[in-house]
């Protein structure tokens, strides 16, 4: 069979941390990437999901609360500086 290449730009550390994976699992990032490829094929699309993250409930609750003070801005105290908001902070810990 007949081989090419396929050059690819990734982050430095992505590639690290995967190349020490696939050695832990005997794999060289050839066949890993082999073996996606095979996996795509097999499964007619990308062999897992592929969505858009689903924020957190905390990181929910805080852009709701973000909406909320966009929409009635005079229920919330207003700031002149940030060293202003610094100043509180650490007055309040």
């Amino acid at each position: 069979m007949a081989t090419t290449n396929i050059n690819v730009r990734v982050d430095s550390a992505l590639k690290q941390e995967a190349e020490a994976l696939f050695n832990d699992l005997g794999l060289s990032m050839s066949t890993a990437i082999n073996m996606f490829l095979r996996s795509a094929i097999n499964h007619d699309g990308i062999p897992f999901e592929v969505r858009r993250s689903v924020p957190n409930a905390e990181t929910r609750a805080a852009l709701d609360e973000y909406e909320e003070m966009k929409k009635n801005p005079d229920n919330y105290k207003r700031y002149e500086s940030f060293d202003e908001v610094i100043d509180e902070v650490l007055s309040d810990a």
